[in-house]
């Protein structure tokens, strides 16, 4: 064997192992930044309990329908706000009268509960609490009352499950402040231009519109918020609202792929509908907290729900399974959202 050769050979072996060397630092390199990109972090996240957030709707309507003005509806409010206190929430109530499109003059509540004070990055979430006082589209009986389990005792429910064990359990790493609306649903379309007041942009979402012009706390704002509305109907899913979609489209797609990490996907559907009048328009457009809206509606047949305002809106009609898909996951929202801004 030559020397020539010899020192050839050499030579292809020191730079074919320099390139073996730097390729193999390359992808420990490469692995560890994804590993950072995308931690695979474990974190304790309480239980949502279906049963006890279908309690909590029976307990809502066994109060009768909470249409403002009521007894029931007095009743109703007295409950949340104690119910709130006793899990060791500082509890806000903001109350103020509003005319309505058909001329009644309500007295109207807005419930705030705020949890871990000492958390300055913080999370809104909300539900209404009012029942709507007709059953307008019941073919049958359209002046008739009815229960409002789905809409909206069905959202309040999942939120009152959410305060209850995460007030047993670690706290989160974020603040989680709860509105329960109220007044959302005594509105009426046909006379948004004619007679719609100046201090209103809706005669929809009366609490809401309320509250994002006098908050409870001065100066007060959140990172994002999650409102739930008709969250317990059997069957529903959950499409991805556009308003949603134009206010947070991040907080839409953490939503929706941790609803698919649980096994939710059947419920939380990846597909987009159109623009729904609700309480976070109102939170967002004048309240100025990017809110998103999780709202049983399905875009082929344009609806709500057959159920929708009607008397079948009761309590046979609420799914644990719904409720679950639901409280489940948003509590892992919460729990892995990171404490920094």
């Amino acid at each position: 064997m030559s020397v020539w050769f010899l020192v050839m050979r050499v030579s292809f072996w020191l730079v074919s192992s320099l390139f073996v060397f730097f390729s193999c630092k390359e992808k420990e390199s490469g692995k560890a930044a994804n590993s950072e990109a995308e931690p695979d972090v474990h974190i304790e996240v309480p239980t949502f309990r279906d049963d006890s957030a279908h309690q909590f709707v029976k307990k809502q309507v066994d109060f009768g329908p909470r249409i403002p003005g009521t007894q029931a509806h007095k009743a109703a409010g007295d409950y949340l706000i104690k119910k709130m206190e006793s899990l060791g929430a500082t509890v806000f109530v903001q109350e103020f009268d509003q005319k309505t499109f058909d001329g009644a003059s309500v007295r109207l509540r807005n419930i705030i509960a705020s949890f871990f004070p000492e958390k300055s990055k913080r999370i809104l979430l909300a539900a209404h609490w009012d029942t709507r006082p007709f059953a307008d589209k019941d073919k049958s009986q359209p002046n008739a009352l009815f229960d409002g389990a789905n809409d909206g005792a069905s959202g309040v429910a999942v939120l009152l499950e959410i305060a209850r064990v995460t007030s047993h359990s670690t706290p989160p790493g974020v603040g989680i402040d709860i509105i329960f609306f109220d007044g959302e649903d005594w509105g009426e379309g046909e006379y948004e231009r004619t007679r719609l007041p100046s201090d209103l942009e809706s005669w929809w979402c009366l609490g809401s519109q309320y509250w994002a012009k006098h908050k409870h706390k001065p100066n007060y704002s959140a990172y994002y918020g999650i409102l739930l509305d008709m969250v317990g109907a059997k069957g529903s899913q959950f499409y991805r609202e556009s308003l949603s979609l134009s206010y947070a489209p991040r907080v839409v797609e953490k939503v929706w792929n941790t609803a698919e990490r649980l096994g939710y996907s059947h419920i939380f559907v990846k597909r987009n509908q159109g623009e729904v009048t609700d309480d976070h328009k109102f939170v967002t457009e004048i309240g100025k907290i990017p809110m998103i809206d999780i709202v049983n509606y399905d875009p082929a047949s344009g609806s709500f729900g057959s159920f929708h305002h009607t008397t079948a809106d009761n309590i046979d009609l609420i799914s644990k399974e719904v409720l679950q898909a639901v409280g489940a996951t948003i509590i892992n929202v919460i729990y892995y959202e990171h404490p920094g801004a």
